[in-house]
């Protein structure tokens, strides 16, 4: 059956643990949707799949400040650190892409756990921009550069 549920999250909770709601469609987290709402962090367009056929539910962000606009990007292909060849793996990209990241903050005074943690909690893109190139998906981690107090941009 799955956990119990606590006093937070509400009746909703056994849809979360089937994972269908009860119009068919996949909740991804329906008591969550429902607990975040009040707060405005985004809106659930409820009957939206039935009417443009779609098979997922449909979210729109609410204004969330700051709203940032610069940012220092790296990128990564499916190489791994071995320099293996990993066939379109976008999960390698996109780690190649945190590790640059990683490397990168850490010439500007970060160890390598305080980039790590930093990447973890602050709002960065997370993207996959290629899957097309074979042999070589390519992924990208945008990172605002009006989170940091000094400029980070490279010389």
């Amino acid at each position: 059956m799955g956990p119990k549920p606590s006093t937070d999250v509400g009746p909703s909770w056994s849809i979360v643990l089937k994972g269908v709601a009860s119009d068919g469609f996949s909740t991804l987290g329906c008591s969550l949707c429902d607990q975040l709402r009040p707060r405005g962090r985004w809106t659930t367009f409820r009957g939206a799949g039935h009417k443009y056929n779609v098979k997922n539910p449909i979210f729109r962000s609410s204004p969330v400040d700051p709203h940032y606009s610069d940012y220092l990007i790296f990128e990564g292909i499916s190489v791994d650190e071995a320099g293996k060849q990993c066939y379109l793996d976008v999960h390698v990209a996109y780690k190649q892409a945190r590790l640059n990241a990683i490397e990168y903050l850490k010439n500007f005074g970060y160890t390598g756990e305080q980039a790590y943690m930093l990447l973890s909690t602050a709002p960065v893109e997370g993207r996959v921009s290629g899957v097309v190139d074979i042999p070589n998906a390519c992924a990208t981690l945008a990172i605002p550069t009006g989170l940091f107090e000094k400029p980070i941009l490279p010389i």
